[in-house]
């Protein structure tokens, strides 16, 4: 598997949304789950939202139910996840990964981690 590639990031005002996008390459895409973390400044790496191999499942953290949307196109090889009514809280870098067993909510579940992608909400 190779590092998947994540794009999309930005600065938005409070209220806007974003798309990230996370390009992964690999023939076993398809049958691995994928999952977005954030990191912002001094904080540490926190599970934002996960998605079943098939898209049949998804995980949220609490902060983000209702406004964020995880999604996949195993055509492409792409996972997404749609972020609306953002908040300056939402500030950090965004990392997508793929799922090697666990829980979806632990770091520890995850490799093959992306560069991240900036994700800036001003007030």
């Amino acid at each position: 598997q190779a590092q998947p590639v994540e794009s999309g990031g930005g600065l938005v005002q409070a209220g806007g949304s974003l798309r990230l996008s996370c390009a992964a390459s690999g023939r076993t895409f398809t049958s691995v789950g994928m999952g977005w973390f954030r990191q912002a400044p001094e904080k540490e790496r926190e599970f934002v939202a996960a998605i079943s191999w098939g898209a049949g499942s998804t995980y949220y953290t609490d902060s983000v139910k209702g406004r964020f949307t995880i999604s996949r196109d195993n055509a492409k090889n792409t996972v997404y996840l749609q972020m609306n009514s953002l908040k300056p809280e939402d500030t950090a870098v965004y990392y997508c990964a793929h799922f090697t067993g666990g829980s979806y909510r632990d770091t520890k579940s995850y490799s093959y981690w992306g560069q991240g992608t900036q994700v800036t909400v001003s007030s």
